[in-house]
């Protein structure tokens, strides 16, 4: 089931789970830029929810709360862009997190293909589609593709941290891993601060 909430917050009394898929959307690849538009969750249930935020004022005191509860670990693919993105616009700090573009890289080191849909068909044999993927997130309303992509970025990602997490204890990566993902809202800041292109740990 797709939970569309139109320019709004989660539910209040909704219960997530201790771990919570997390994606957004936005305008574009600039986090300072092009702004949030939309929020999808899911703790693994086969649910999604879908909050297209308020972009007049950015309030969704519920997400901003699940966001940032040191209880709650917020599962991502390429955590580094959504937690930058929530920092600069609703000025939350993300934390914990799983990032499972950094545990595919660190564990599938046999291929260079990590996007979300690339990882998701090699371990879990299911194809999905990233034709919605540079669609107007800004509209008034959104489409039922839309819905759909929204949903499909985060439904799949419990399963994934279920198998990329057993690939990294296998090849004793697991606590490099975990030093990286606690390293990810430091690097959204690094990001924010000017230095998004530039490896500040370079010799030169």
């Amino acid at each position: 089931m797709t939970n569309y909430l139109h320019k709004g917050d989660l539910p209040d009394g909704l219960a997530m789970g201790p771990v919570v898929a997390v994606d957004s959307e936005t305008m574009g690849l600039i986090p300072q830029r092009d702004p949030l538009c939309v929020v999808q969750l899911s703790a693994g249930d086969g649910d999604a929810h879908i909050v297209q935020l308020d972009r007049t004022s950015y309030r969704a005191p519920r997400l901003k709360a699940l966001l940032a509860d040191p209880s709650v670990v917020k599962l991502f693919h390429f955590a580094r862009f959504d937690i930058a993105a929530f920092k600069y616009w609703l000025g939350v700090d993300t934390s914990p997190v799983y990032c499972t573009k950094i545990a595919s890289r660190l564990s599938r080191t046999y291929t260079d293909r990590h996007g979300l849909k690339d990882v998701t068909r090699e371990l879990l044999g299911i194809e999905m589609s990233k034709q919605q993927q540079s669609s107007d997130w800004g509209a008034e309303t959104l489409t039922e593709a839309q819905l759909e992509y929204a949903a499909s970025d985060v439904l799949h990602l419990h399963a994934l941290k279920e198998k990329l997490s057993a690939m990294l204890a296998r090849e004793g990566r697991a606590e490099l891993a975990q030093a990286c993902f606690d390293f990810l809202p430091a690097r959204a800041e690094i990001d924010l601060a000017g230095w998004p292109d530039v490896d500040i740990f370079a010799h030169s």
